[in-house]
């Protein structure tokens, strides 16, 4: 769960890094485009949303791409949210650790089509990406430690 301070510093953020562990155990770090919140709820958990969008992929079939086929064999997943700038003081960092599975279109809750809503505000170029057609990641934040050069904590 994150605190006021936290949220905003992760929804500040226009990247996150998204760490999968392999089969064989070792972890997989991968840049992703994300955003906060669930449809019409306030308490709870946070969820994060992550799409496979139409970024040229090492897969046309974004269900055999190693991030998708990890979490399917492995759910507990780990982001890291940062800060970073010449001026040291300003330095700061967010680590959750939570939870993720593959949410598909039309997953029933809407939370697939309100995903889909919210990538598109925050990133204009997903106007003109199919990401309404194609699952999406979905991470459940069940603990976060974070850090800020400022005051030591975010």
């Amino acid at each position: 769960m994150l605190d006021g301070e936290q949220r905003e510093f992760v929804e500040a953020r226009r990247t996150a890094t998204l760490v999968t562990t392999s089969r064989s155990g070792l972890p997989r770090p991968v840049p992703i485009c994300f955003v906060l919140g669930e449809p019409d709820r306030e308490s709870g958990p946070t969820a994060l949303y992550s799409p496979l969008d139409e970024k040229r992929k090492s897969s046309a079939d974004v269900r055999a791409l190693a991030r998708v086929r990890d979490i399917a064999a492995r759910p507990s997943v780990t982001l890291l949210f940062e800060r970073w700038s010449e001026d040291w003081s300003r330095l700061a960092w967010l680590r959750a650790r939570g939870s993720a599975l593959l949410l598909e279109p039309g997953d029933g809750i809407g939370r697939h089509r309100w995903a889909v809503e919210a990538l598109r505000n925050k990133y204009p170029q997903y106007r003109t990406h199919r990401i309404e057609t194609s699952p999406m990641i979905r991470v459940v934040i069940d603990e976060v430690a974070s850090w800020s050069a400022a005051t030591g904590r975010i």
